[in-house]
């Protein structure tokens, strides 16, 4: 896919921005189940049910997949899984701020891979906007900073989600977005289950408010973001879907401000207006380069 924006662009960039606000809401959750289950019991549990309830509820587009398709889709849930995997244990030896920056280097490695795997050319303004989100998320995360094995393992799983970004935005179509959600979701429970292995097998989430939790994040999280993120990544390129991606971090802290977990500090505002501004560009560069100059002063925001 080249970096022009395909039609059905727009929507599928609110669709995205519409996943990573879910994905931001459940950083409160998350914090709390953890702290009463280990997080790749937590991982096991909750893509399970991801899992079943797509395979159940998208069993015919499931079928209709091709040979070709169905390995594909079993690729990209791998490389999802094993990158949950990574972050969660390189999460259980560094603090979480920086865990939340070097995982947001997908959006440094995604272009490269872009390039590498499928040589596909980036514009400047595409390179500006990866540089401001990247800076964003620093301002956001950062408060410190040391290279340990948990640096390392987080690095590993940016880079495993910058292919499976680069791969789905490759591979989906937007028929198969059904299929392939369901058949990814699969993938990526057989991996979680499989890391619970060596702490013999998935503990359940242990109380009433946990397992709801835990439901809200398989079913709207997991299940539906899944759904949305493939089908949106058929319409546009991958490293515009990571930069747009790269706001989670900032709906993260505007929940918990509101929430009352957080107060709002200036690291919050900079660094998220910052994120902002990339995704701002990347959404604005093609309108520009479409345009006359004229016509692009009244785009649509």
């Amino acid at each position: 896919m080249s970096d022009a924006p395909s039609k059905g662009a727009g929507l599928a960039t609110l669709g995205l921005l519409g996943v990573t606000a879910v994905w931001g809401s459940t950083f409160v959750m998350i914090k709390d189940v953890v702290g009463r289950m280990l997080p790749i019991d937590f991982l096991a549990v909750r893509f399970a049910i991801a899992a079943v309830a797509m395979l159940l509820a998208f069993a015919l587009p499931v079928r209709r997949l091709g040979r070709t398709q169905t390995v594909r889709g079993l690729a990209l849930g791998a490389l999802y899984g094993v990158a949950q995997w990574l972050q969660t244990e390189g999460l259980a030896l560094t603090s979480p701020s920086v865990s939340g920056f070097v995982t947001g280097m997908y959006v440094v490695i995604t272009p490269i891979l872009a390039w590498m795997i499928f040589r596909q050319r980036m514009p400047a303004s595409t390179w500006v906007a990866v540089f401001l989100a990247l800076v964003g998320l620093g301002v956001l995360a950062l408060n410190g900073f040391s290279v340990d094995l948990g640096v390392w393992l987080t690095l590993g799983s940016a880079a495993l989600y910058a292919l499976h970004i680069v791969g789905l935005g490759h591979w989906s179509k937007p028929g198969d977005a059904f299929g392939m959600s369901a058949i990814q979701m699969a993938a990526i429970a057989i991996v979680c289950l499989l890391a619970t292995l060596p702490h013999h097998g998935p503990a359940l989430p242990p109380d009433g408010k946990a397992w709801a939790s835990v439901i809200y994040m398989a079913l709207v999280a997991g299940a539906f973001a899944m759904l949305v993120q493939t089908w949106a990544q058929a319409h546009m390129p991958a490293t515009r879907a990571a930069i747009v991606m790269t706001t989670e971090p900032v709906f993260a802290a505007g929940f918990a401000v509101a929430l009352g977990v957080d107060a709002l500090t200036w690291r919050m505002a900079g660094g998220g207006a910052l994120v902002l501004a990339a995704m701002y560009l990347v959404e604005l560069a093609p309108r520009f380069r479409r345009k006359k100059p004229m016509e692009a002063l009244h785009h649509e925001v």
